[in-house]
């Protein structure tokens, strides 16, 4: 069974202020390593024996600095999904549920 992740990569950037702030929030900036939050999470679900391509869910605004960072590692992902405002958590996971289900990337899963 192929693991279909999503991550969600929204955030105002006011936790970290100034480090990090509303057009740079901290999940794109490298904390811990070289690479961002986002790169290492990325990383964490690349094993393609294990897990397809992500789901990212994106605030609009940060939708270029997500694909450069995707690019910077080879990932591709199956979706962005840009949020025009940031709804915390539950909407994030349902924009993601919609996405996967409307494209039938959860059609193998469901047909068990």
């Amino acid at each position: 069974m192929t693991i279909h992740p999503v991550v969600l990569s929204g955030g105002s950037g006011t936790r970290l202020w100034p480090l990090s702030r509303a057009a740079y929030p901290k999940q794109l900036m490298p904390l811990v390593s070289e690479r961002s939050l986002l790169q290492e999470t990325l990383e964490r679900v690349a094993d393609p024996a294990v897990f397809a391509p992500p789901i990212l869910i994106c605030n609009d605004e940060h939708r270029f600095l997500v694909a450069e960072q995707l690019r910077a590692l080879k990932c591709k992902a199956e979706a962005i999904v840009l949020e025009p405002v940031g709804r915390n958590t539950g909407p994030a996971v349902a924009a993601a549920a919609h996405s996967g289900a409307k494209n039938n990337i959860f059609a193998p899963v469901l047909d068990r």
